[in-house]
């Protein structure tokens, strides 16, 4: 990141940090016997009793070998389920919270004691979220660079398992929402946030770009100024690891300010510069 963000920006920065603090926290409690259902629930209530009433989606949370989506073939199977958590089991916590009208959409992979694949995971992240960012500010599309975190993750020896999302995407714009006490969800997302994103793709299909970074050729142009919720996910076998974090997407002609990461003070990042793995 670089300058001093705008009022705007920092409003975002401070819902992701919550988020990860969220995150956090309920990883800090999860133990043997503890359900998904249970850990998506403990994600709510943290963020209720701090102010959230709204989401682009309530949480997520995956154990063990759901971690890499393992024989998902169908929308429902991202929802939690009465998996139970195991020694040396991987997770991933998911959640995308509205906050004072900001979105945030962050994802947080731990490991329930000590496992050296899902460290090994977590560490080749780093190169990922590296190209990301280079090749943004090359200007690059976002077909072409879906294609090189591919060809990166094959040379890692990994699968790509975002794929496994709807429409393949390795990322999806977020922006503001007009905050509200209480805002209803259909199939765990905020019916105002997929307004939001309804409205992107309407925008977009008529100028040339779309709000979902995909594989496909509707995502055959360079980056749409904007925030970029980015999630390289990986997997091996049955572990999966992956991060998500707001990227910045500008039209200055300066590269460094042309695209940026919204902050990098975040658990993934203090675990790579503190060369823990």
């Amino acid at each position: 990141m670089t300058g001093e963000l705008s009022a705007e920006l920092r409003g975002f920065r401070e819902v992701q940090r919550l988020s990860y603090e969220c995150a956090e926290a309920v990883a800090a409690q999860l133990k043997p016997g503890v359900t998904e259902r249970e850990a998506a629930r403990m994600q709510r209530e943290w963020l209720y009793e701090r102010g959230v009433r709204d989401w682009f989606h309530r949480p997520f949370a995956w154990f063990g070998d759901r971690t890499a989506f393992v024989d998902f073939k169908i929308p429902l199977q991202f929802f939690p389920t009465n998996r139970r958590l195991e020694a040396g089991m991987p997770f991933i916590l998911d959640m995308a919270p509205v906050f004072k009208g900001h979105t945030a959409d962050i994802g947080y992979s731990g490991c329930l004691g000590l496992n050296p694949l899902h460290d090994k995971l977590l560490a080749d992240l780093q190169d990922h979220r590296e190209l990301i960012l280079r090749e943004v500010r090359e200007r690059r599309t976002l077909r072409e660079i879906y294609q090189d975190v591919d060809r990166l993750m094959v040379r890692q020896g990994y699968a790509n398992r975002h794929r496994a999302y709807p429409f393949g995407v390795i990322a999806h714009k977020i922006d503001r929402v007009k905050e509200r006490r209480w805002s209803p969800t259909v199939f765990g997302f905020g019916t105002q946030a997929l307004k939001g994103l309804a409205s992107d793709a309407l925008h977009g299909h008529r100028d040339g770009w779309s709000p979902l970074w995909s594989p496909y050729t509707f995502s055959d142009h360079p980056p749409q100024p904007g925030l970029w919720a980015v999630e390289p996910h990986l997997g091996f076998r049955g572990t999966g690891a992956k991060f998500e974090e707001i990227l910045v997407v500008t039209d200055s002609r300066d590269p460094e300010q042309s695209a940026f990461w919204l902050d990098d003070d975040l658990p993934h990042v203090r675990r790579w510069n503190e060369g823990a793995v």
